[in-house]
């Protein structure tokens, strides 16, 4: 089965860099873009989970896709975050993040209303009909309340624009029962997840992790398409105490990222309230499991 990939299969789910004043860091953000796309990220996916998107503003948001979109160029795609819980705000954010050079929109399910399923659909079409970017689907129940059940992707791949998905639904099943049912380009979007979802067809991965090393990361899916699927097991394995200290430790994965990149030299800084930064106890834990990982 060929692994069908609209905006390349090493995708990087980039944080947003601040100044310590907390001011949104434009040129950090072009230096990281750079780096990251360097070390192996076919993509950087803006304004996610681990972008701080609740915290930043609409402005602020248009702001980095362009900076991001000029530091990279061709060399990577650039697919922005504009989810919200309002539909209106969601189609709006999606036609600035066109006008600032966003090859794609990552569209997260509504969240808190928790609305039923004809009613996400509905939400789904009308910002994919609102834009001309492709579109992302983002199912991560366990943040938004809602998932997106597998019928109704089904439905929306019938869009044209409607490409992706954004996996994190944590149903391997009803992973493989849409992959097996429509053209979707899966993307893992939980680390544990990214060879086992691209041995059965996935396009890649939308990885937090990829933050620190994304040249790890992407030598995972660079194995298993060599046709060397045990060293592509042996690296993801490798991996899986990193995966583990900055995405199931307790911390979200915006502050695990932001402190192991300022401990690294790399452009981060703080996280915006009401998230907090990592305590020094956490940070060093951290970097120990990191030098294991890259010294191996």
């Amino acid at each position: 089965m060929t692994n069908s990939a609209p905006f390349g299969r090493a995708l990087c789910a980039m944080v947003t860099p601040f100044t310590e004043s907390g001011a949104l860091d434009l040129d950090g953000a072009q230096r990281l873009a750079g780096h990251l796309v360097a070390r192996g990220c076919d993509g950087l996916v803006l304004s996610g989970t681990t972008g701080e998107s609740p915290t930043t503003s609409d402005t602020e948001k248009a702001e980095l896709v362009r900076a991001v979109r000029e530091a990279v160029g061709g060399r990577g795609t650039v697919v922005a975050g504009v989810g919200t819980s309002d539909t209106r705000h969601t189609v709006e954010l999606a036609v600035a993040a066109e006008k600032a050079g966003a090859d794609g929109v990552l569209v997260v399910t509504p969240y808190y209303s928790r609305p039923p399923q004809d009613a996400v659909e509905a939400h789904f079409l009308e910002v994919a009909d609102g834009c001309g970017l492709p579109v992302v689907l983002y199912d991560i129940p366990g943040r938004t309340g809602t998932r997106i059940e597998p019928d109704t992707l089904i439905r929306l791949a019938a869009h044209p624009r409607i490409v992706a998905v954004k996996d994190c639904g944590y149903d391997f099943l009803a992973t493989q029962k849409v992959l097996s049912r429509t053209e979707l380009a899966y993307y893992a979007g939980c680390d544990e997840h990214n060879l086992a979802l691209y041995a059965v067809g996935g396009a890649g991965f939308v990885s937090t992790v990829a933050n620190v090393v994304p040249d790890h990361l992407r030598a995972v899916l660079d194995a298993f398409d060599a046709g060397n699927t045990a060293e592509a097991a042996r690296l993801q394995r490798a991996a899986t105490p990193l995966i583990e200290a900055m995405m199931s430790a307790g911390l979200p994965g915006s502050v695990t990222a932001k402190a192991l990149l300022n401990d690294l030299g790399l452009p981060a800084g703080p996280v915006r309230a009401p998230l907090r930064a990592a305590r020094q106890e956490a940070q060093e834990g951290l970097r120990r499991v990191y030098e294991e990982l890259v010294s191996a």
